[in-house]
This record gives C-alpha cells, structure tokens and sequence, in this order.
C-alpha cells in the first residue's frame, strides 16, 4: 500500500522521524521515567502504597468526580454547541468567546472564585445552606469546578460537527413525517456520538488530573475530598517519593485503560457507520 504525499510537508521518513523525537522528549521518556522509578520499588511496596485507604478514597473520588463532570458536560455541552450553531442572536459572539475562559483563566484563579462563591457565607452557598445543601468542601463542589474547567472540550468538539450537518437533511425528514425525537436519534445522534465521546474522554482526561480549580473548593479532608494530585503533592511534601511515583502509576494506568476503552468503542461506532 503506498503511503501519501504531500507538496507542502516534508517527506515521510523526516516528518516521522521529528514526530517520534518530540513525542519522545514530551511524553514517552518522562513517563517511563517514572515506571523505572517506580520498578525500585518490589511489589509489596507498590501494593502496599496503592491499596491504602486514603488513596484508594482519593482514587474513587477523583474518578468519580471526573466522571461525573464529564457526562454533565456530555448534556450542556451538546446544548450549547447547538444553540451556538443553529441559532443567531444578539450577543452570540460574546457567549462563544466565553466558552474558552476556561482555558486562558488560571486554574487556581477559578478555584477561588468558585470558592468564594459556593462557600457557606458565599452568594450561592449561603442560598444552598437554607436547604441544608453544602456545596463547597464536597464532592458536589469539585464536580462544580471539573464542569467549568472541562466545558470547552465538549463543545469545541461537538460544534464543527454541528456546523458540517446540512439542515436541509432535518427538514426533509421533517416533512417526510419524522418526528423530533426521530430526527435526532436516526440523523443528528450517529453524527455526534464519535464527536461526543471524543469532547467526554477529553473532559474526563483533563478531570482526572485537575488541581488547580480543585485544590480550593475540596477543602483536602483526609478519606473524603482529597483528590489523587493533592496526595501525590502531599507525599512529595513528606520527601516520600516512592509513594508520590507509585500513586502516579496508579493514575496513569486507570486513565490509559479507561481512555483505550473509550477510543475502541468510539472506533467500533464510526466502523458501524461506515459499514
């Protein structure tokens, strides 16, 4: 089978060789870096460190919490890439700009402000506390600031895909007889479902290892809102750097093999669509 070529790009062999040595530098050889630092380890010491309580909470909490943002934003997302592309009113621009503040704030600049906000004296937190809801130094708290900093993923990805249906497809089913609901699940929903998964697995990814927004708004209790980065700086703190590596590992393998899941059954729809 022979290979592409493109008049603009430099060859094959040169392009390829620039991208394994970058990709090397950024991502390959500090990662296995901390496997071989994490290999001095015997495998007591790495299962001993691993199945403590408090790590095995951090896990589940940031997780958990990631998981959840990424699927509320799956919802708001979808809506706001929609109501960006297939509506025109006043002031548009401006939300479609906002959707990347995220991305330009500092993380710890969002973390205090959701903070201030959500806190028991804060504006919404004091409003929550009159139906016994505590927002701030929860688990509800930290999924409020994985939202916010993982919204644009979604709809940055969504809404190209978006922008590509033709309205012309809805209308004609539209007038054949399709109901709402039947537009969207045999029209719009096998063109956005690779697109969706993509924006949630970027989301969930960027969740996982969130600190910043997070670090202010979880309170860091022992066993209850302490996130996985927080304890991995807690041991880097106590100069344990065996525990900080071995953690890392941790995190590192539950996200490659959650993410793997995702791009397979992402791949496995597109290949039924194309079938």
């Amino acid at each position: 089978m022979s290979r592409r070529t493109s008049p603009v790009i430099p060859g094959f062999n040169l392009t390829l060789g620039y991208t394994l040595v970058y990709l090397s530098l950024l991502v390959l050889i500090p990662l296995g870096a901390m496997f071989l630092h994490a290999s001095q380890m015997t495998w007591e010491q790495f299962l001993g460190v691993i199945s403590e309580p408090r790590v095995l909470a951090a896990l589940k909490l940031s997780f958990g919490t990631a998981f959840l943002a990424a699927l509320a934003n799956g919802l708001i997302g979808t809506l706001l890439a929609w109501v960006l592309v297939r509506y025109q009113f006043p002031g548009r621009k401006i939300i479609d700009a906002m959707v990347d503040l995220p991305f330009a704030l500092p993380t710890a600049v969002a973390g205090i402000a959701l903070t201030r906000l959500y806190a028991p004296n804060g504006l919404l937190g004091e409003l929550a506390g009159k139906f016994d809801l505590k927002i701030a130094f929860t688990p509800i708290g930290i999924t409020i600031a994985l939202v916010f900093v993982t919204l644009p993923f979604v709809v940055r990805t969504i809404q190209p895909v978006l922008e590509d249906i033709p309205k012309e497809i809805e209308e004609a089913a539209t007038c054949l007889g399709a109901k709402p609901w039947q537009v969207f699940r045999h029209i719009l929903l096998p063109t956005l479902l690779p697109a969706w998964l993509t924006g949630f697995a970027l989301a969930f990814a960027r969740g996982v290892g969130e600190y910043g927004s997070v670090i202010f708004i979880s309170g860091n209790i022992q066993n209850k809102t302490e996130i996985l980065p927080f304890l991995i700086m807690v041991k880097l703190d106590q100069y344990d750097y065996a525990a900080a590596t071995a953690i890392g590992v941790l995190m590192l393998v539950v996200s490659f093999v959650l993410l793997l899941l995702i791009n397979l059954l992402q791949r496995k729809i597109a290949k039924n669509q194309g079938a």
